[in-house]
């Protein structure tokens, strides 16, 4: 089904009046009555009442509670009638997953955490726990709002000796769905051997936990502010190392690829880590992955190739790959600004050391995409890399280039 209906019908089906919601007029997905009786789509009377509304839209009559009821009959009705209207390309809209109850959530939180309780029982409230933060943001937002960072930590960084190691990997995958706060970040980062330990996670035998630590540490190093507890987590043996792994880990697993650029951009946003990152293979592990990142992950991985690029031995990785150069430059204007951005930056640096790569750069085409970028909308410090880029290639370029011709002496280019 479209993702907005019209009002009044689907695809010239009508659809009938008590299936409308009467706040949005389209067809309900997840219908639920308040406390005045009247029914509407879970979403449409939520917004209602979050912008400040206290009573019921279509009786006006204050609302003397805020409680949903889901009207399942109803619900049946819709599917049974969208079944019925398929041949008109109307889709069955799937059972909605009620939210969760804050009486049971605190339940769980207090079961997990309680080291009296049966391991059996802490596992299965972590377990439900995970299982209800993924069905929605909202059961997140609503596990969230009962702190359950500080419990999870407490296991996690517990003696292992006396808590179960399947406890503390369950603790550790729900921790990840959540932020922690900077006082939380510090007392993890400050803690020689809670770092040791997270280190020691990335070389699990499971992808899962490895992953979930790498997380972990991100959060944690993006988490904290003071710039020498964020050089001692990238100082911790086998840190980079680990994080590195998972880059390089089959696409097989995608999660791996998204929390391994994560963690080493967050490491690297710190100078005095990025020589470890380099000697780690951060360089080939990113040139090797460049094409499999998503939109998001790519402006990461361009902004973290970069960093390195500013390293004298990053330089010389980078410079020795065969397709770092050619990437580059197939990148600029293809992804987004951030990303052209970044990738104009390491150009600069590699070719700034190098007159081989200037040649390689050039033979790439990146006269024809850096003129494109200057006149481009593209961000002020993008353009002026670009700038300070073509006049470091000049020398490099062929006589017959459109940088000497008399379309490029026409253009709009701040002359050199």
């Amino acid at each position: 089904m479209r993702g907005s209906l019209e009002p009044l019908d689907v695809v010239g089906v009508q659809i009938p009046y008590h299936f409308r919601c009467p706040i949005s007029l389209e067809l309900m997905r997840d219908p639920v009555t308040v406390s005045t009786g009247q029914t509407y789509d879970r979403a449409s009377i939520e917004s209602w009442v979050a912008t400040g509304n206290t009573t019921c839209p279509v009786t006006r009559s204050p609302l003397s509670d805020f409680t949903l009821i889901p009207n399942h009959t109803l619900r049946r009705l819709i599917q049974n009638w969208c079944v019925s209207n398929r041949s008109f390309g109307v889709e069955r809209i799937p059972t909605p997953k009620q939210p969760a109850d804050p009486a049971l959530v605190r339940s769980l939180l207090t079961q997990a955490s309680s080291d009296s309780a049966p391991l059996e029982s802490r596992l299965s409230a972590i377990r439900r726990l995970r299982g209800l933060a993924r069905d929605s943001d909202k059961n997140k937002s609503l596990i969230s709002s009962h702190n359950p960072q500080n419990p999870l930590l407490s296991i996690i960084f517990s003696n292992t000796k006396t808590e179960s190691n399947e406890l503390i990997h369950e603790s550790l995958a729900l921790l990840v769905m959540f932020q922690l706060t900077e006082p939380e970040c510090t007392s993890v980062a400050s803690q020689p051997d809670r770092i040791s330990f997270l280190s020691s996670l990335l070389s699990h035998q499971s992808i899962e936990v490895r992953v979930n630590a790498a997380a972990l540490i991100e959060i944690i190093a993006a988490g904290t502010r003071s710039l020498d507890l964020r050089i001692l987590i990238g100082n911790a043996d086998g840190i980079l190392q680990g994080i590195i792994r998972i880059l390089n880990y089959p696409l097989s697993y995608p999660r791996a690829l998204k929390i391994g650029i994560k963690a080493l951009f967050a490491l690297c946003l710190v100078k005095q880590n990025r020589q470890k990152a380099v000697l780690a293979g951060a360089p080939e592990a990113l040139i090797n992955r460049l094409a499999d990142f998503e939109k998001c992950d790519a402006e990461r991985a361009l902004a973290t190739v970069e960093l390195l690029c500013r390293v004298t031995a990053g330089c010389a990785a980078f410079a020795s790959h065969a397709l770092t150069v050619p990437l580059l430059v197939k990148i600029i204007l293809k992804i987004s600004d951030r990303a052209t951005e970044y990738a104009a930056g390491a150009l600069l640096s590699l070719c700034s050391v190098s007159e081989q790569l200037q040649r390689d750069a050039v033979a790439a085409g990146v006269v024809t995409q850096l003129l494109l970028l200057v006149q481009s909308d593209c961000t002020v410090r993008a353009k002026r890399k670009a700038q300070l880029l073509l006049k470091l290639l000049r020398d490099s370029w062929p006589d017959d280039s459109i940088a000497n011709s008399d379309d490029y002496n026409c253009s709009d280019v701040v002359p050199f």
